[in-house]
């Protein structure tokens, strides 16, 4: 029987397909070992009957939750066990006793939102918390930034059920095995000389945990043992009171060296009272628009405080910008901390793309005793130097901690070579300061092999046969911490660029995998990722498609296979990646030309005929005629690969082109008049002329060559749109004045498509950029409720700013909806894609809609997104111009 059919008939979800084994191959590490199967558990039977199938068949088991492991510690060749799809529940919440008790998929906002509503929160907070598992937490020890006050993960561990190899269920509660405790019995010198010697000492296994004076914690000793001992089955921990006020103490220095010199000296003042002392490049805050301003310096320490009320902590946060002596400023606004948290919380994506090479994890997360941080910091900076390489610095500075990213160049003849050298030379530099290879994140497959340079041979052996006394045969996760691989084993970036999307392979593997693309952000305005929000499936995650993607750009996978078309088929091209991404990956831009190869001299989908060419036949087929045809409702749809579900919008009875419109002679500016809103809505044109004529200009029309050539984009027709968007560029560029453009995906497509498929673009505004330029006042709208749904490309592309201020200026009740509508163009019409369109219009745009009841007055500048609403909701959307208009008009 083969391993998928024996892990089935023990009743498990269980898939060893070949988008599979791609998707689970690699975490947020540099690795890639592709699974033999992953089995996705739905509760404690289902662990325990994976872990016998692999007895029986002598298969490894390595658990995973969200996979955000930058170790390597969440791959492996056998079993890959993902508890983040359904073993995930909050089991019980304890506000009197401050427990809580979890499965170990949860994810930690999850348990931080539930904690939140009793008044108390789980201390540890890593980076990754929008995403992240307790699991996860529990196997590497993670810590996060408010370290300082609340401990990390083993602190807060109360208990845990686990199950070991052979299937033994045990609370942790009770005593270690007694072989456990034997073992350190008979080398207690050793324990208490080299294991728990400062806060940050994450690598090897927490011997000093089972000490008699530390009251042989087994449960804490489990943690941080990266699955290589246990599997758990569930946790109690601790829970904490939240502070009601926060302040935030930003300090300017000269370097990142010189920030980690004024460490210790803060640590001493603040006698303890800081919540988190965090350190961040300059190189980091520069990659992100509208950062807010901050101290001079080339880097700076986030120091929080917090307290019973606002003064006290904006007291506390002067007194640290007073004793630091350099420049500070004292932040009080939650907003403003909100987002130089969000720049912190994406240090490891931002950092990735930070140097003139793309920069990577491998040599991640190191700490030493924070005395000695600033020399470490300087001493490291000349390995970097001598290597040839550069490195961007930030993470936990108060405890000494330090995130890097460096420039390996690990596609390069002998790349993998002085990967491994400069690793090594890096843990050399960290054993002489007395520190560790893992500050944090866990050893891994990145740093298990050096744990030599940092033990004892004596220390070495005790894990060893620690590790053979609760795994003998080596099941749970092996090749980390005991018997390592070698570190510069099956690196993924080692492999060389081939196949017809070679030259995709840079942008592919843009993605580090920190899963920024699993978790809601659309409560912040964020669009990524609509598909994996709707059905919460990796494959259907950013992350997801650009592991398949990696796999097409190494040769591994043909363009043609079903894995790639799997990926790709939900994606919605919305863009939300490009901006929400911190490693800046654009799938909907990788998406076409995945696309255009594999269709190249092949048959394409009735849809990619029907709806990629649909600007061609709206504009050559008279309107009275096209809604003769869109009237046979299911007859048209079936033929052009349409859900018989949707509802065709039906072309205007006179458009523009036909009935002709005014262009003012010398206008003052030019509305670039796109073939969707000529068609379909020239009644949005109007609205926008009617306005820009209000605001005291001369309106020009144009509506020759007036296709971007988007729905040829999108559906990978990229010489037809190539074409399209360069007739398109060339009447632009002869307008001598301002154009305005009023739908936002035509728009990007101006601005931002046409420089990688044409490299030049047009400096095309929308209409809210435009006013703001006329310094234009808007009506007062004072009283009215608006629900706006900006565009996704919109958000993504363009920026949302410029219409946000100008709403706000009207003095109307403004909801401002994150995420994608939905439709997207052709997606959400398309055959297969109705649940999923539907699915993503209900996580926020419908909720939305209905809060706001039916006095609401709805803004959506995509036709798509009118149309969506239209669609599903009955609700007629307004375009910005026709709001403007109307009101100016009279009619709010």
């Amino acid at each position: 029987m083969s391993l998928l059919a024996s892990l089935r008939a023990a009743g498990l979800e269980a898939d060893d397909s070949t988008l599979v084994r791609s998707l689970y191959a690699s975490d947020a590490s540099l690795y890639r070992i592709e699974p033999r199967a992953v089995v996705r558990p739905r509760h404690e039977e289902d662990v325990l009957a994976a872990l016998a199938v692999a007895r029986s068949e002598g298969v490894p088991v390595t658990m995973r939750g969200a996979g955000t492991s930058i170790a390597g510690n969440a791959v492996g060749p056998g079993i890959v066990l993902d508890t983040s799809r359904h073993y995930n529940a909050l089991l019980a919440l304890d506000a009197e006793a401050r427990t809580a008790t979890v499965q170990p998929g949860i994810v930690h906002a999850a348990l931080q939102r539930s904690a939140h509503a009793a008044g108390l929160r789980f201390g540890p907070d890593p980076s990754t918390h929008t995403r992240c598992t307790i699991g996860g937490m529990i196997g590497n020890n993670a810590c996060g930034s408010r370290a300082l006050a609340y401990g990390r993960t083993s602190d807060n561990v109360m208990g845990l059920r686990v199950a070991l190899a052979d299937g033994t269920v045990l609370d942790t509660g009770a005593a270690p095995p007694a072989a456990l405790t034997a073992l350190v019995d008979a080398d207690l010198a050793l324990a208490r000389t080299e294991f728990g010697r400062f806060s940050r000492q994450g690598s090897g296994y927490a011997v000093d945990q089972l000490l008699p004076e530390n009251g042989r914690r087994f449960d804490r000793f489990l943690v941080g043992s990266e699955g290589t001992l246990a599997v758990v089955l569930d946790a109690t921990v601790r829970l904490v009171e939240d502070p009601p006020f926060r302040a935030l103490a930003v300090l300017g220095f000269a370097s990142m060296a010189d920030a980690a010199d004024a460490v210790p000296a803060l640590l001493v003042s603040t006698s303890g009272g800081l919540t988190a002392l965090e350190g961040l490049d300059q190189r980091i805050t520069s990659l992100v628009p509208g950062a807010p301003a901050l101290p001079a310096g080339g880097g700076w320490l986030f120091a929080e405080v917090s307290g019973t009320s606002l003064a006290e902590a904006t007291a506390a946060a002067q007194a640290v910008v007073a004793s630091a002596g350099v420049p500070g400023q004292v932040i009080t606004d939650p907003g403003e901390q909100a987002a130089l948290w969000r720049i912190r919380e994406d240090g490891a994506g931002l950092a990735a793309r930070s140097l003139s090479r793309p920069a990577h994890s491998g040599w991640e997360d190191a700490a030493v005793p924070p005395d000695r941080l600033g020399d470490y910091l300087r001493d490291f900076d000349g390995l970097l130097r001598d290597a040839g390489l550069d490195g961007v610095p930030y993470g936990h500075f108060g405890d000494g901690c330090v995130h890097v990213r460096i420039d390996f160049e690990l596609t390069d003849e002998g790349g993998r070579r002085r990967y491994r050298e400069f690793v090594e030379a890096g843990a050399d530099l960290v054993a002489s300061y007395g520190g560790s290879m893992s500050g944090e994140h866990g050893d891994g497959r990145a740093r298990s092999a050096l744990l030599p340079r940092m033990y004892s041979p004596e220390a070495i052996a005790l894990m060893g046969r620690i590790k053979h006394a609760l795994d003998p045969g080596d099941l749970l996760n092996p090749g980390v911490l005991v018997a390592p691989d070698p570190l510069d084993a099956s690196i993924r970036l080692a492999a060389p660029p081939a196949g017809p999307l070679a030259a995709l392979f840079g942008d592919a593997h843009r993605c580090t995998g920190v899963g920024k693309c699993r978790a809601d952000n659309t409560g912040s305005g964020g669009v990524m990722c609509p598909s994996y929000q709707a059905t919460k499936e990796e494959k259907d995650s950013t992350r997801g498609r650009a592991r398949v993607l990696q796999d097409v750009t190494t040769g591994r996978l043909p363009v043609t296979d079903a894995a790639v078309t799997d990926a790709l088929d939900l994606c919605l091209a919305c863009k939300g990646c490009a901006h929400d991404c911190p490693t800046g990956v654009d799938m909907a831009t990788y998406k076409a030309q995945v696309l255009d190869a594999k269709y190249a001299g092949r048959r394409r989908p009735a849809s990619h005929y029907a709806l990629g060419r649909l600007p061609d036949l709206v504009r050559r087929v008279p309107a009275r005629l096209a809604n003769l045809g869109l009237a046979l409702g299911p007859l048209a749809t079936a033929a052009a690969g349409i859900d018989r579900r949707r509802s065709l919008p039906r072309l205007a009875s006179r458009p523009l082109r036909r009935r002709g419109i005014a262009s003012a002679p010398s206008p003052d500016v030019v509305i670039w008049v796109d073939t969707f809103s000529d068609s379909f809505t020239p009644e949005v044109v109007e609205a926008a002329i009617a306005v820009l004529e209000g605001a005291g200009q001369r309106v020009g029309v144009h509506l020759n060559d007036a296709c971007c050539g988007l729905t040829r984009i999108s559906t990978g027709q990229l010489d037809a749109a190539r074409a399209t968007l360069t007739k398109a560029l060339d009447g632009i560029g002869a307008i001598d004045a301002p154009v305005v453009a009023l739908e936002p995906s035509c728009l990007a497509v101006l601005r931002e498509d046409a420089g990688w498929l044409l490299d030049r673009s047009a400096p095309v505004r929308t209409l809210a950029e435009h006013l703001e330029t006329l310094g234009y006042t808007p009506p007062d709208l004072t009283g009215t409720t608006l629900v706006v749904q900006p565009h996704c490309h919109h958000t993504s592309v363009l920026g949302w700013e410029a219409d946000e201020r100008l709403l706000r200026r009207t003095g109307a009740t403004l909801t401002r909806v994150g995420g994608c509508c939905g439709m997207a163009g052709n997606f959400g019409m398309e055959r297969g894609h109705y649940e999923v369109s539907v699915a993503v219009a209900e996580h926020a745009l419908l909720p939305a809609v209905r809060e706001a009841g039916p006095d609401a007055i709805v803004v959506a500048d995509g036709f798509s997104c009118r149309t969506q609403l239209d669609d599903l909701a009955g609700v007629r959307a307004l375009h910005l111009a026709q709001l403007l208009s109307r009101v100016s008009r009279g009619t709010k």
